[in-house]
């Protein structure tokens, strides 16, 4: 009996502790405080006469008349260039210039040995007096009886083989000199007395020096906009700026780039100019109304269009797209905004299209004309 009495006080005790729990109130008080939300929320305003609390500095630019230009990288090249080869076999006997010598048009460049070439030539010789002998001899023959028209036939045909083998021998024994075919720089030598040379070998590199070449490509979009007769400069890898003309211009785009090449003629007379040197190439185009700033100040808007945030007359921001004109290392040209226009210079990362703002004019000087205070001003 008192084990089954301990088992039913245990289990009044399990009931009303349940009870207790499920009733929510352990470990709380009557005065405890409700919590308080870590972020309060902000209830939106309805003035919408309220002043804008974003200023931006901005400052009035006028359009200049400039050229439009185009600018593409290329390269220096000569107007033309051969590689000599050996047009017969021999051994390297003399060489006349040096690599980087100025050389005229026929002037000899290099000299193989003759001696076979003469013998070869003085066979030929022989070899044609014979069949011209046996020629006559046959025709003489024919014209008494005495000679087939086939022995003839075969008595002209000999003459002529050995007629043939005497010109290409003389032909040899003149190709045992190289010859400059253009005045130019003789760029590299590709032998040395003592080499032997079979047909075909490379003998000279020979390059015309004036004109030489800018050579580059145009995109699709501006290839249209080029043509020859077109002035244009260039500034080189070693900051000389040359001019020259467009004298080339594809008709056929590259397959793999979708460009189009173009080549530019220079004048080198004095031939300091070295070929594969890198250009940076200017092509002038119409003259157009453009504003002159920082490339800073550009911006893109949300669909990739490149443009400019400016102020109207109400305050309000307006998101112009542009078109560059021409550019150098420090500044832009920029088309397609009004002649005369409020540009951002400073916070035009803060504010959007639409924004009414407080726009604060600086002055050339880079001063705000509403506090006097010196900012940087970024259209200098």
């Amino acid at each position: 009996m008192a084990v089954k009495r301990s088992y039913a006080i245990a289990g009044v005790l399990a009931i009303g502790l349940v009870g207790w729990l499920a009733s929510g109130q352990m470990g709380e008080s009557d005065d405890a405080e409700p919590e308080t939300p870590a972020v309060a929320a902000v209830e939106p305003t309805t003035d919408e006469h309220a002043s804008p609390t974003m200023s931006v500095r901005v400052r009035e630019l006028t359009a200049e008349p400039i050229e439009r230009e185009i600018v593409i990288n290329g390269k220096t090249a000569p107007v033309r260039h051969v590689q000599l080869r050996a047009e017969t076999m021999g051994r390297v006997l003399d060489i006349d210039v040096d690599d980087g010598t100025l050389v005229d048009q026929n002037e000899v460049l290099v000299r193989l040995d003759p001696r076979d070439r003469e013998l070869v030539k003085l066979e030929a010789e022989a070899l044609l007096r014979q069949r011209r002998i046996e020629l006559d001899a046959a025709q003489k023959l024919n014209e008494k009886g005495f000679q087939a028209e086939t022995n003839v036939a075969l008595a002209e045909a000999s003459f002529a083989t050995a007629e043939a083998a005497l010109k290409r021998a003389t032909m040899a024994l003149e190709h045992i000199v190289i010859k400059a075919p253009f005045a130019g720089i003789l760029d590299r030598r590709h032998v040395e007395i003592g080499d032997f040379v079979d047909v075909g070998d490379p003998i000279a590199t020979i390059l015309d020096q004036d004109p030489f070449l800018l050579i580059g490509d145009v995109t699709e979009t501006d290839v249209g906009k080029v043509q020859t007769g077109m002035a244009t400069t260039a500034r080189l890898a070693s900051g000389e700026h040359v001019a020259g003309v467009v004298t080339y211009v594809a008709s056929q785009a590259n397959e793999e780039t979708r460009t189009f090449d173009i080549e530019i003629e220079v004048p080198n007379p004095s031939g300091r100019l070295t070929a594969g040197a890198s250009a940076e190439i200017r092509l002038s185009l119409e003259r157009v109304a453009a504003h002159r700033l920082s490339p800073s100040v550009l911006t893109l808007a949300d669909d990739g269009t490149l443009g400019v945030k400016t102020v109207d007359a109400d305050d309000v921001v307006v998101f112009m797209p542009v078109e560059i004109a021409k550019a150098d290392d420090n500044h832009v040209w920029l088309t397609g905004l009004p002649e005369i226009v409020r540009l951002i210079t400073v916070g035009q990362g803060f504010v959007s299209d639409g924004v009414e703002v407080i726009p604060v004019l600086i002055d050339d000087d880079g001063k705000a004309d509403s506090t006097g205070q010196v900012v940087s001003e970024v259209t200098q």
